[in-house]
């Protein structure tokens, strides 16, 4: 049975589902075959991006895996060198993915400043349909704001390094207030698997110290996506969809922060 994976509410409509699959560092043949594995096993929910030279081998595995594209969250990102060229970077990833429009275009890093002409580009996109959902990754709260002062329109999701150690209760406060979903990437590199409260609330619940991890992000309701390209990893990352956490489990872990 596919794991059940939760959504969270994208500000202007649609929803995003809080668990995917991230291809950062994968390419070729090992990203096409991960991707089919990872859609075979359920996900529904694609991470990529222009800088990743990945998204023919993502749109190649999307179509192959027979899954309706509409069943199917996929984000790619525009790399702040490309700001002078935001419409042919995103055609060019349209082509490339095989579909008409993203679900989700991030501005991948701030090109120099919030980058208040690139976000008008961003909000011309998602006008056109090119883009369902627009975004940004790595900015501040401060940066996010700016978008919004001078264009009216605010990022539906931001989306940066996140984990039980750089959690931070005012950051994620901030996004919710604004109404922007936080998106965290990177649940591991940061994360002490071996971190004894990890293992103890792992073992409680009969899985791994990683499952854990991702779960937390969940209850936070805050996207995480994990990459792997080992079939096992891949399925287990997903079967988070149907574990829980108490409240004093996730109060624990929120106090591993080493902000």
């Amino acid at each position: 049975m596919t794991p059940t994976v939760p959504t969270v509410p994208l500000r202007d409509g649609g929803a995003m589902p809080l668990l995917g699959f991230g291809t950062w560092q994968i390419a070729g043949t090992d990203c096409y075959d991960a991707v089919r594995t990872a859609l075979d096993a359920g996900y529904r929910h694609l991470d990529t991006a222009t800088m990743y030279r990945n998204e023919a081998e993502v749109g190649r595995a999307l179509r192959d895996s027979r899954v309706d594209r509409d069943e199917v969250f996929v984000t790619t990102k525009l790399p702040p060198r490309e700001a002078g060229r935001a419409e042919q970077t995103l055609a060019a990833s349209l082509d490339a993915l095989g579909v008409d429009a993203v679900d989700l275009w991030l501005v991948h890093w701030p090109p120099g400043g919030a980058g208040e002409e690139l976000w008008e580009r961003f909000v011309a996109a998602r006008e056109a349909g090119r883009a369902r959902a627009i975004g940004v990754s790595n900015y501040v709260l401060g940066q996010v704001d700016r978008l919004t002062e001078a264009t009216g329109v605010t990022p539906q999701v931001n989306q940066v390094s996140w984990a039980p150690a750089r959690y931070d209760a005012a950051v994620e406060a901030g996004h919710r207030e604004r109404g922007v979903v936080l998106e965290g990437y990177s649940p591991f590199k940061n994360t002490d698997l071996a971190d004894p409260v990890l293992r103890e609330v792992a073992d409680a619940h009969g899985v791994t110290p990683a499952q854990v991890v991702l779960r937390w992000h969940v209850e936070h309701e805050v996207v995480v996506i994990p990459k792997s390209a080992t079939p096992e990893r891949i399925r287990a990352n997903l079967a988070v969809g149907d574990l829980s956490l108490s409240a004093e489990e996730v109060a624990r872990i929120d106090g591993l922060a080493q902000v």
